[in-house]
């Protein structure tokens, strides 16, 4: 039976990985004292944020909050940009009716600062949040709105591709908790001029095709993969796909009829291992912003990433798209990592109309031709964009995503808590940083033993 520790989303121990995923940079568990300092500060930013609001927007106009994990006049990312040109719209559109406020921070603090503004009772009225069956947390205490019949009013659920089936990770019980706002599918990145250089003319299918690239870009002189440790949903990214094409089956091991220390996945953690000698001399202590610098400068061939990094990697450094190529994983049988961001609003919102206009803002035509034209994720709406001004990744991705035999989630995202996909996370580091596999894995078993099939 699977079960929730919901009291820990309020508690001083909150997870600070929670829902990550082009959400958060960290993999370890807040101390009460950095919990408790952002939950100072967190009150402290929501103080100074209505203090500029009041401002900003007009006497009239009913203001309301929506937190983001970038910040949106400093970024380079071109989403987050993107993002920025909703708030302004949206401003400038409905000013003196309705205002809205970002409050920012970055993708290391985004969670422990969300959870503290929330254990204090001052929950953005929108945020920004990771879907899948871990978003559960914020539903089962009732921190986030039924949004099913706001979005079923004017046909605004009929403007996604899919109609209701668009929101298979963002409903529970069936009801839906969170927008979609696009979407994304994990891939390989790769320096089509490396390649050329180390003789790879083929992209690789198969996991031995993989470390035959590796090692041929290697005897090049090149660092064939960037990845990140340091954060680490990057990692347990790699681990996940190995651990899918390994069979390992996630409904059977939360029900205890697998287990963690079974051969497929002692397996996949021992190609986890394998291929991590191709890894840049600095991916235990890199930030995921940093290994991904390091494809887009030149200083690797390959990097394992969401196609959301197209937005870091084409606002970063423009001239790199040329020799940006992208393939899918090899050895998955088809099956693709998937995820999208989504918006969730709070359930004690004072102002659900002001919220509600502001959401439909990124779904709208307008945000979701930026999505695909310079944003290079997949748009989640009907709408038309011109394929021959987005970037050309976007065209790779949607290769790989329409050849795909299905899709799923990340693993940290994708066990049965937030807390377990914490504990994957660790044990995916830790056994790349040296612990032993068997008693790495150890670790999460002993966690499903204590908290999962009890």
């Amino acid at each position: 039976m699977k079960r929730r520790v919901l009291s820990v989303l309020l508690s001083a121990a909150m997870v600070s990985s929670l829902l990550v995923g082009c959400g958060s940079d960290s993999s370890t568990s807040a101390s009460n004292g950095d919990t408790a300092a952002a939950t100072e500060e967190a009150e402290t930013d929501a103080a100074e944020t209505g203090d500029a609001a009041a401002d900003t927007a007009s006497g009239e106009a009913e203001e309301i909050t929506w937190m983001f994990w970038d910040d949106l006049n400093a970024t380079e990312d071109l989403i987050s940009i993107g993002y920025k040109d909703v708030v302004d719209r949206f401003n400038a559109d409905y000013e003196g009716v309705y205002h809205v406020t970002p409050v920012t921070t970055n993708l290391e603090e985004y969670y422990t600062k969300l959870n503290a503004l929330v254990a204090s009772g001052q929950t953005p009225d929108v945020f920004i949040v990771s879907p899948g069956p871990n978003l559960d947390v914020y539903v089962e205490p009732g921190i986030t709105a039924d949004l099913t019949d706001y979005l079923k009013q004017d046909g605004w659920i009929d403007t996604f591709n899919g109609g209701e089936g668009a929101f298979s990770q963002q409903t529970y019980d069936g009801k839906i908790y969170a927008i979609p706002l696009n979407i994304a599918a994990a891939c390989v990145f790769y320096n089509t001029e490396m390649f050329a250089a180390a003789g790879i003319d083929t992209m690789p299918t198969d996991w031995d095709g993989m470390l035959d690239a590796c090692q041929k870009l290697q005897d090049a002189g090149y660092t064939p993969l960037t990845i990140s440790a340091g954060t680490a949903w990057c990692l347990s990214m790699l681990a996940g796909y190995l651990c899918d094409a390994e069979g390992v089956d996630l409904d059977a091991i939360n029900a205890g009829d697998a287990h963690w220390t079974d051969a497929n996945v002692v397996s996949a953690a021992n190609k986890m291992l394998e291929i991590s000698k191709y890894f840049q001399p600095t991916a235990a202590g890199d930030t995921n912003d940093v290994a991904t610098a390091n494809f887009y400068n030149g200083e690797a061939a390959m990097l394992i990433q969401g196609s959301w990094a197209i937005a870091q990697i084409n606002g970063s450094n423009p001239e790199f798209e040329d020799k940006c190529g992208v393939f899918a994983f090899p050895g998955t049988d088809g099956r693709v990592i998937a995820k999208s961001d989504s918006l969730a609003m709070s359930a004690t919102t004072e102002h659900p109309e002001a919220a509600l206009a502001f959401m439909k803002y990124f779904t709208d035509d307008t945000a979701q031709k930026y999505t695909a034209e310079i944003g290079g994720k997949i748009p989640v709406t009907t709408v038309a964009y011109d394929e021959s001004v987005a970037p050309a990744q976007l065209a790779y991705v949607m290769d790989v995503f329409g050849n795909a035999k299905s899709t799923f989630g990340f693993y940290n995202e994708s066990l049965a808590s937030t807390e377990a996909g914490a504990a994957f996370d660790d044990a995916m580091v830790s056994i790349y940083l040296g612990t032993p596999v068997e008693e790495g894995l150890q670790t999460i078993e002993d966690f499903y033993v204590n908290n999962v099939w009890k």
